[in-house]
């Protein structure tokens, strides 16, 4: 009910050029201690004051990404019969977490010179300034990261995963996994011809901690020395009631 009237509004609205009306089904995501992830359910119309071009079909890219954060990508070497760490590349910001999902293939969605221009596919979100001067081959760095962030589900690409009927209304589902960074998640949606970017819509989903988490949070951010006696306190008394729960069986 929620999707159809949504889609009656985009219906009555005047027409100006051609552009992206966008829904989600939450803006706002609550991380607590049962939390094992949320599927995002994006649905939308694309308005316009002339006929659908024949030619080019049209295509769409939603995009959402995380909190950029620091990260140090480490080679492991065998030395003296074991594994240590040997080159490291610091990336300035890559995406916490970043998921792209498309109508097409991706040579059919965009192309190299607006995908540099947006950035867009996941190579293109990671800013690694410098990279050249920390090692020899950087690139085997940022595809091991990329590597890394696919297998564990925080990089996704998701081609043909948009729904787009009749050039006009498309929707998609992106899950986010649970260990999700808190923070705004910057959520783009893109619509390409042959290639190119026509039109651009932005907006962002909310990542918050709540109950127990939250309290957990802001302590070891504003209190890190009870947050760290508290740790060692509950480990200790985790400890000592393993022991105690084992000698009983003992005895018993």
């Amino acid at each position: 009910m929620r999707a159809l009237l949504f889609l009656l509004a985009c219906l009555a609205m005047p027409l100006s050029a051609e552009e992206v009306v966008l829904g989600l089904s939450q803006d706002e995501v609550s991380i607590s201690t049962n939390f094992d992830g949320s599927e995002i359910i994006i649905y939308g119309a694309i308005k316009r004051e002339a006929p659908i071009p024949q030619d080019d079909p049209l295509q769409v890219i939603v995009t959402i990404s995380g909190p950029r954060e620091p990260v140090t990508i480490r080679r492991k070497d065998r030395r003296f019969g074991i594994w240590v760490n040997t080159e490291g590349l610091s990336v300035s910001a890559a995406p916490s977490f970043y998921a792209i999902a498309t109508s097409g293939t991706w040579a059919e969605v965009i192309n190299e010179a607006d995908d540099l221009r947006h950035t867009i596919s996941i190579p293109r979100a990671i800013r690694s300034v410098g990279a050249w001067s920390q090692v020899d081959k950087p690139q085997e760095f940022l595809d091991a990261l990329i590597r890394i962030k696919m297998n564990d589900g925080t990089y996704v690409l998701k081609e043909n995963a948009v729904d787009l009927q009749q050039s006009t209304l498309f929707t998609t589902a992106i899950r986010m996994p649970a260990n999700l960074t808190e923070g705004d998640y910057a959520t783009r949606i893109f619509l390409t011809r042959g290639g190119k970017v026509i039109s651009r819509y932005e907006t962002s989903i909310d990542v918050r901690k709540v109950g127990l988490e939250r309290w957990l949070f802001n302590l070891s951010r504003q209190q890190p020395l009870v947050y760290g006696l508290m740790s060692l306190a509950i480990a200790i008394a985790a400890g000592w009631g393993a022991s105690a729960a084992f000698r009983l069986l003992r005895s018993g």
